[in-house]
């Protein structure tokens, strides 16, 4: 017989908890840490992150969330600023979009702040409606 050498199986199934769906205390941000949008993914635990101070930073995900908590392009998270880099911060919590809703209902995120929605226009206006000059009987 062949020995399961894999990382899933019913005992790994039976080591997991669940804390998805589980109300936790909402974090607020202290002195020296930011709230913040994620713009873009890079990899390699690292995301593009627009604070709502207005600075574009350069975010690294802390080793506590990295294979625990997933981030995605769009959600509201804490960062952590760091005194000798203004460019570059730490992500240390993720905001569920009903955590960041009671957030903005608390007035600690602006009312520009979009919640759970993803800009993919980047700024440009998207024309749904696209006309061509040429008549498609001619060809």
């Amino acid at each position: 017989m062949v020995k399961n050498k894999g990382k899933g199986g019913k005992s790994r199934r039976r080591g997991k908890n669940d804390t998805e769906n589980d109300k936790r205390e909402l974090v607020f941000k202290e002195e020296g840490q930011e709230y913040a949008q994620v713009l873009k993914m890079l990899g390699n635990g690292r995301v593009e992150a627009q604070c709502f101070d207005g600075v574009k930073r350069l975010a690294l995900i802390r080793g506590k969330l990295r294979k625990k908590v997933w981030i995605n392009q769009g959600d509201i998270v804490l960062l952590s600023l760091r005194d000798f880099q203004d460019e570059k911060a730490d992500v240390i919590q993720r905001y569920n979009p009903d955590e960041a809703r009671q957030l903005k209902s608390y007035g600690e995120l602006p009312d520009n702040a979009k919640i759970n929605e993803t800009d993919n226009n980047f700024g440009g206006e998207e024309d749904d409606d696209v006309e061509f000059d040429f008549d498609i009987d001619d060809i």
